[in-house]
């Protein structure tokens, strides 16, 4: 189960790095990884961050591949709602609130989106740790 937890753990940062890179960064065009910069170095930082992300999706892939294809779907789903909730906890408030690198959405309201991407964090972990907590009492 450890490969596989670990597996789907780093899966769900990967996935949520890359969901927030393609949403926040790109589409909506709200902020890139390093805001106090040129356009050029912006596009940059969001590059270095997606291939980080990515590499961190590849390691993820290896040991879902070494791990037991008999554990319980919980297993992966917990872990990897876990790995969500962590990065975007994590990057909320040490890129939003501390360093202050960026916000959700720059202007009047920052501090809503800010805290609202904290919330959906804190929504991510408690259902990850939920669901595996249901998993080894099960």
């Amino acid at each position: 189960m450890r490969a596989t937890a670990m597996g789907a753990f780093l899966f769900g940062v990967g996935m949520i790095g890359m969901l927030d890179g393609i949403v926040f960064h790109q589409i909506l065009q709200w902020h890139s990884v390093n805001m106090h910069t040129d356009r050029v170095h912006q596009i940059i930082s969001d590059g270095v961050f997606h291939l980080f992300v990515t590499l961190i999706i590849f390691v993820a892939g290896i040991l879902l591949w070494k791990g037991n294809p008999q554990d319980s779907p919980r297993t992966f789903w917990g872990s990897f709602l876990l790995g969500a909730g962590t990065f975007n906890l994590l990057e909320g408030i040490v890129n939003h609130h501390l360093l202050q690198l960026h916000h959700v959405k720059p202007g009047a309201q920052q501090f809503l989106f800010d805290l609202s991407y904290d919330v959906v964090a804190l929504l991510l972990l408690v259902t990850g740790w939920i669901v595996r907590r249901r998993t080894t009492s099960v």
